[in-house]
């Protein structure tokens, strides 16, 4: 959950090193591509670019604490380190689509600091539906690093890699990785589309560029007054290629998001792109750089028919809240303490995580008949997609 209500009022360092280097690594790639480079490659390098990016470099992220005057802290909070009552949750579906996909492996993208992995292996030990093997895809060596001394205790069924196999068995996890996968960004202005890129001004400075375009969003949006949104097209091939390889099992990712029509809805005209930096949020990507996350709202009819492109079946769509409640959320409080009991709150209420995160889920069609997943049990809006 990126909750910026926590606001403090130190000032936050800035490692000037960091910021200068990969200013001057963007700099040369604007050079290099004629004076103007697409959003989603700026974002890709300021993500990921290797030893500079927001990802890519030892910069804290995840925790409660927002930065100080030491530098030390974190940007934002996700849902497993908010409470374990999370990962519990989560575990009793993935326990379910194990044995019920005839699979004994875990994937999980993206695992952050390695708190989910650990929740899952913990509870799905009590449950007995212990995997055989629990693999890591995560590009951020340091966040690696940072995984395995979290994961110490599960280090004979752990393990890491940095990119895909060509064939995948398994249940697939993804808490928060769609939503830093690039995007390009689409203007109207006065009833022109233009895609909207980064290039310099006289002074070197990074400015908004916009260019004209005939790519539109996926929906048609009616009138002619300005608009600025997202489209997607890295998460959608990233998911296609999840579904294209996994030949038996399940997919389940976990965002913050809309379907379609509320996604690109008229009144949407800001789109949704929003920044990350000691709890506080700004609009800003191009100051900073490397200093703070860069994220975007998850279409997810977009994503689902991705997967549904590839073969896969979709299993169920509905909000975090109620997935969670599925699974039998409310049975694991009942006896947790007062700190984990207003900690859940903040998963399932409707003005905090409960409704603005989603649950979509899918599997090849091998692994879909015979079973409804207990996280849509009720309230499935596979409908609204």
């Amino acid at each position: 959950m990126k909750d910026n209500r926590r606001v403090s009022t130190d000032t936050v360092s800035e490692p000037p090193s960091l910021t200068s280097a990969l200013r001057q690594r963007v700099a040369q790639a604007v050079g290099a591509s004629g004076g103007w480079l697409p959003f989603d490659r700026f974002m890709a390098m300021a993500l990921y670019e290797p030893g500079l990016g927001y990802y890519a470099s030892e910069v804290p992220k995840f925790g409660h604490l927002p930065q100080g005057r030491n530098g030390r802290g974190s940007d934002f909070v996700t849902a497993p380190e908010l409470t374990p009552l999370f990962g519990q949750a989560l575990a009793r579906q993935v326990a379910q689509a194990l044995q019920a996909t005839k699979v004994d492996e875990l994937w999980e993208f993206g695992a952050g600091t390695g708190a989910l992995a650990g929740h899952l292996l913990d509870s799905l030990a009590l449950l007995g539906q212990s995997p055989r093997q629990y693999t890591i895809v995560d590009l951020s060596g340091s966040l690696r690093e940072r995984q395995r001394a979290a994961l110490a205790r599960h280090a004979a069924v752990v393990r890491w890699v940095d990119r895909l196999p060509d064939s995948m068995r398994g249940v697939v996890v993804g808490n928060e990785v769609l939503d830093a996968m690039p995007v390009q960004l689409l203007a109207r202005t006065g009833g022109v589309w233009y895609e909207r890129g980064v290039g310099l001004d006289a002074t070197g400075a990074l400015v908004w560029i916009d260019r004209p375009t005939d790519q539109r969003p996926p929906i048609d949006l009616p009138g002619d007054h300005d608009y600025l949104t997202e489209i997607h097209p890295q998460a959608e091939a990233f998911v296609r290629t999840v579904a294209e390889r996994l030949q038996r099992g399940a997919a389940f990712f976990l965002d913050y998001g809309f379907p379609e029509s509320e996604y690109y809805h008229p009144q949407r005209h800001m789109g949704t792109l929003i920044c990350h930096r000691a709890h506080r949020s700004d609009s800003d990507p191009l100051s900073d750089l490397g200093l703070k996350d860069i994220t975007a709202h998850v279409n997810f009819t977009g994503i689902a028919l991705a997967a549904q492109d590839a073969g896969m079946g979709v299993l169920g769509y509905t909000s975090q809240g109620r997935f969670l409640i599925n699974s039998g959320l409310l049975d694991l409080a009942r006896d947790a303490g007062a700190r984990e009991n207003a900690m859940m709150q903040k998963l399932v209420n409707e003005h905090e995580m409960g409704e603005l995160f989603k649950v979509l889920a899918f599997a090849p069609q091998v692994s879909c008949a015979g079973w409804t997943p207990v996280g849509f049990s009720a309230g499935d809006r596979t409908h609204r997609l």
